[in-house]
């Protein structure tokens, strides 16, 4: 896993002296181990290693005998199997991202439909004179992009762009009611103007500095739904997720899990012993408010049933004000996640030991484990209701004007979910899939852990799990208030005592009440950034943190907290020092 860049120049124009240098410089905590460049026909690639697979041979850019170049910011996990189909080419290295070089130079621009595993990559073609981008159909991997006067520019984060030198720091408007209205931000627009997410699943062609092909994999195909028999699906699920945790245990390295005692990664660590491996340790958040939740207690257990090394990482309020300012800065494509402040730990502490952790991301999406999925069940004169239906900020007196497009990207987003065939449940769980997910869990993982130089991998999210998950019937989804019930069924047998029924604790930090606690200091500063100022009244603001225990008003006043941190990092340019309080008196 990796950090890559790059820059394609349109005619007339060459690759700006230096680019390479301010690319990786600004991309490094992805790539601690190594450092790679190379720039021909007006066409620069860049990439910062973290070394996971062949350690001493897989350093990039990787070259073919025809020149054709990748970078690759990814982990193809049935490498081995693929290499293998393609017998009689000559590989270079023993790298899985060679793979992909050599799909290209079989298959073309469609190669990406044979890959099988988390990627963001670039292949410079020089006989075609293109650059082929692609990102995985999930987005687990992030790409972004940026057209200049001089040519086209991408990059794993949209802050080395800027750092880069190759588009200014702005805000994008609608983005920003989008972000305050949700806490993420939705399709390809960001909320830095100018720079452009690649969509999962998307494969740009880009010749002479301008994109002349795309085109789109899906992340969940529509083959009708399996049989309701739950005993085979029972058995399918077993062989589909067993193996994929196999594949994605593939490394040279040792590997962690991220533990939290819930049923997914519970699952995960299952579908590991059934398979014959375990991690080299399990990490776990656990709170010191007593009023936050957690299921640290469940997690040891687990591991120690096992016997699985536990490592139990605590997180209290000083760590929450101490690090905000540090996720902040990692998350420049912001998602105002609470839950990425002790992420963000828990890599740190992770970090120390190992490079790959597996975590549970996707279970909840795949499975149905939302309360929200239960209520798209239900026709509305028994409760059901569509979810997200209110501006997080709606109603509560803080806006100078309401926003009219803040759920465009929202409305458009469901529009697309809702295909011919697929059921209210599925609909819900689609439009997650491409909104929520990549947009939100997905980028809070990718930076929490890749700031720290930490590779996090998500066995859900495989095509195989994936296709299975989305085709079982709505009755082995969810049944009364139980969501995820095939996969507690599958945890239920492989670990009774694990008790997958069990009602769920969840994950919660107590933010609203840590800012509740501080409201009367926190207020003015956060009704002073510009960020914040030039959209909500400052009077409202002020007395919106006094009321934070409030379960409402306590996300309005997170969002708004996050917001103006990050408006002062990533549109403003000044960097913070010390806690959040520090960070927003602060002048620098």
């Amino acid at each position: 896993m990796c950090g890559i860049a790059g820059f394609i120049a349109r005619p007339g124009h060459g690759v700006p002296k230096g680019l390479a240098e301010r690319l990786s410089a600004a991309l490094a905590h992805r790539g601690p181990d190594g450092v790679g460049a190379r720039e021909r026909d007006g066409v620069l690639l860049v990439h910062r290693r973290l070394a996971i697979i062949d350690l001493a041979g897989g350093a990039q850019p990787i070259v073919a005998p025809d020149q054709t170049a990748i970078v690759a910011n990814a982990e193809i996990y049935d490498y081995i199997e693929q290499r293998h189909a393609l017998a009689g080419i000559g590989f270079a290295t023993d790298s899985d991202n060679e793979v992909p070089l050599q799909l290209y130079r079989r298959d073309g621009v469609g190669f990406a439909e044979s890959l099988r595993g988390m990627y963001a990559l670039a292949i410079h073609d020089p006989g075609r004179n293109v650059v082929v981008l692609a990102r995985d159909a999930f987005g687990i991997k992030p790409l972004y992009t940026a057209e200049t006067a001089a040519g086209f520019a991408f990059a794993s984060e949209p802050g080395a762009l800027i750092a880069a030198g190759l588009v200014p720091a702005r805000e994008a408007a609608g983005a920003r009611d989008e972000l305050l209205g949700l806490r993420f931000t939705i399709g390809e627009e960001t909320a830095l103007a100018g720079i452009r997410r690649v969509a999962p699943g998307e494969t740009i062609v880009v010749s002479a500095g301008a994109v002349v092909e795309r085109r789109r994999r899906a992340a969940l195909l529509d083959t009708g739904l399996l049989e309701s028999d739950e005993v085979s699906c029972l058995r399918r699920l077993d062989a589909a997720l067993v193996e994929s945790v196999a594949l994605h245990c593939r490394a040279d390295v040792p590997f962690g899990l991220f533990l939290s005692g819930g049923v997914d990664s519970t699952s995960v660590l299952a579908a590991m012993v059934k398979g014959g491996l375990r991690p080299a340790a399990a990490f776990t958040v656990t709170f010191d408010d007593t009023a936050a939740r957690d299921e640290a207690d469940a997690a040891k257990s687990v591991a120690r049933r096992f016997g699985v090394r536990h490592l139990a990482v605590p997180f209290g309020e000083r760590d929450f004000w101490a690090l905000l300012p540090r996720v902040v800065e990692a998350m420049d494509d912001p998602a105002a996640d609470y839950a990425a402040v002790p992420t963000f730990k828990l890599a740190e502490a992770a970090a120390r030991e190992l490079k790959v952790v597996l975590t549970g991301e996707g279970g909840d999406e795949l499975f149905a484990g939302y309360g929200r999925y239960r209520g798209a069940l239900r026709p509305w004169w028994l409760g059901g209701r569509t979810p997200r239906r209110r501006a997080l900020l709606d109603g509560l007196g803080l806006l100078r004007s309401s926003p009219a497009t803040w759920r465009d990207g929202l409305d458009g987003a469901r529009a697309l979910a809702g295909r011919p065939g697929r059921t209210a449940l599925q609909t819900e769980q689609a439009l997650d899939i491409a909104a929520w997910l990549p947009n939100d869990l997905l980028l809070k993982i990718d930076r929490c852990l890749m700031a720290h130089g930490l590779e996090g991998r998500t066995p859900f999210l495989d095509p195989v799990v994936a296709e299975l998950a989305f085709r079982l019937p709505d009755s082995l989804k969810v049944r009364g208030r139980v969501g995820k019930w095939l996969l507690r069924r599958w945890l239920a047998e492989a670990l009774p005592e694990s008790r997958p029924f069990a009602a769920k604790r969840g994950f919660t930090v107590p933010a609203g009440a840590w800012i509740a606690r501080h409201g009367a200091r926190l207020g003015p500063l956060v009704a002073a950034e510009p960020g914040v100022a030039a959209v909500c009244r400052p009077d409202r603001v002020m007395a919106l943190f006094g009321a934070a225990t409030d379960r409402r008003r306590g996300a309005a006043a997170w969002t708004l907290l996050f917001y103006a941190l990050w408006h002062r990092r990533h549109v403003q340019g000044r960097r913070a020092e010390g806690d959040a309080f520090d960070a927003l008196a602060g002048a620098g």
